[in-house]
């Protein structure tokens, strides 16, 4: 069933894993898809010339840009008129040991908020007055780092749980009109996982109960149930983690 034909969406950082799972399941339920990028287009003009359906856009807009994301509401406005869905999936990281504290410099933490939290805010602001008279939903793409402080490193766990408690607040802010929901996933299969010691992984996949770390389409899945489904849900965090803080 085409449960989100007619149905416009925005994923920033559609190109990446988790990004294009997202983009490929909402496709497939009929949305149209309008997918960001900060420097690979030909990664995400890749996704878009692969989704099923059509009149799908690719658009450069860094989300530490507050102008592109006034550039990005113009350009919806004018080619849909409209907008449902946003997916605030774009974010950055880096590993840091967390007892490393002069590893995490200032440029860096700073870096990450600015594109974790703020670039987030700062596309909602942007793109929130066009949801409105839609009954749109908002989906920021969270991190049980921001719950349990185990992540790449302290900033990016502080990030994911100011983008929960941001979640929280926008959720009673822009209510009734827009819902707002986290989806916070565990370890996910893709290239940052891949890049780690499969040691490593191994023991994250054994102290997980459902006996395996995340798929991006887990994620995706979260992503179209919190839009699709979970239709009287607002201001929750939907953990996609098998279980993980329980090992």
């Amino acid at each position: 069933m085409l449960q989100l034909s007619g149905k416009v969406a925005v994923v920033t950082g559609g190109g990446g894993g988790i990004g294009s799972a997202i983009c490929q399941r909402l496709a497939a339920a009929g949305a149209q898809l309008i997918i960001t990028y900060n420097s690979d287009q030909d990664k995400a003009r890749a996704i878009a010339n692969s989704l099923a359906g059509g009149n799908h856009l690719v658009l450069r807009c860094p989300v530490d840009d507050s102008a592109a994301q006034t550039s990005l509401a113009n350009a919806i406005r004018e080619k849909y008129g409209r907008l449902h869905i946003l997916v605030n999936n774009a974010g950055i990281s880096k590993g840091i040991a967390h007892d490393d504290l002069d590893g995490l410099d200032d440029e860096l933490i700073d870096r990450i908020f600015r594109v974790n939290w703020r670039g987030a805010f700062a596309t909602i602001r942007a793109l929130a007055p066009l949801m409105r008279a839609e009954g749109g939903v908002i989906i920021n793409i969270s991190s049980i780092a921001g719950r349990t402080g185990v992540g790449s490193n302290v900033a990016y766990c502080a990030s994911k749980a100011a983008m929960d408690s941001m979640t929280r607040s926008l959720a009673r802010a822009l209510a009734p009109q827009i819902r707002v929901l986290s989806v916070s996933p565990g370890w996910v299969d893709g290239d940052y996982a891949r890049s780690m010691p499969r040691a490593l992984i191994a023991e994250q996949e054994e102290k997980t109960p459902l006996g395996r770390i995340a798929q991006a389409e887990d994620v995706a899945e979260a992503v179209f149930a919190a839009v699709a489904q979970l239709r009287f849900s607002t201001g929750d965090i939907i953990a996609v983690d098998g279980g993980r803080p329980l090992g």
